[in-house]
């Protein structure tokens, strides 16, 4: 069972957040918070294995007590969940120790799935949000696409097409290939190069030589 502790100013956004996970097998709703200090201490007292944080909230913002959450537990999940995808809140809340970030137009099946990824210990992303990780990623190491040792052909496909930041649809419609097959390899790409989420598979595409 994931346990779920939800912060947001919003009564009606926590209510509505309650019942979509409270209806989910496998997920129970520990805790509310309607604001940062309120998170902190029930983050401390709770123990939650999933922590759901907006950003914009009055008093102590979402940021703020995400890096004291992490600081008091650095083993602690917490997963963004904002209507503010930009850079100005994207990069402060993972250097606080965000572990994921999505955005409250997100399917609910998406955030859902956000969820039980923080839970198990990857890190949940909006494609929009996944893309500019990638793209400022991959500008910050502007090596070109190189073989990876290991690799068939089509995975070494896939890598380059990550390396660019496509989704997984974009990649099957490139390769001509299913989604799910984009899956797979994704899989196997993340196993074989040792990289724990998109955006470090994305730099496998760049690493030079050794």
């Amino acid at each position: 069972m994931i346990r779920v502790l939800l912060v947001d100013d919003q009564q009606l956004i926590r209510a509505g957040l309650r019942m979509l996970l409270d209806a989910e097998d496998g997920m129970t709703v520990v805790g509310e918070a309607g604001d940062g200090r309120a998170a902190v201490e029930q983050a401390a007292r709770l123990v939650p294995d999933v922590i759901v944080m907006d950003l914009r909230m009055p008093g102590v913002d979402g940021i703020t007590a995400t890096s004291r959450i992490t600081a008091q537990r650095p083993a602690a999940r917490i997963l963004v969940l904002t209507t503010f995808g930009d850079d100005d809140h994207l990069y402060p809340a993972l250097q606080a120790g965000a572990c994921g970030f999505l955005l409250k137009d997100a399917p609910p099946a998406e955030l859902l799935a956000g969820i039980r990824q923080a839970a198990s210990g990857e890190s949940p992303f909006s494609q929009e949000v996944l893309r500019r990780l990638v793209r400022r990623a991959v500008d910050a190491r502007p090596e070109p696409p190189h073989r990876v040792e290991g690799l068939t052909t089509r995975e070494q496909d896939v890598l380059d097409l990550v390396g660019e930041g496509l989704t997984n649809a974009e990649i099957a419609d490139r390769l001509h290939i299913g989604v799910t097959t984009v899956k797979t390899h994704i899989t196997a790409l993340m196993t074989k190069t040792a990289s724990p989420n998109r955006v470090r598979l994305a730099l496998a595409a760049h690493r030079p030589h050794d």
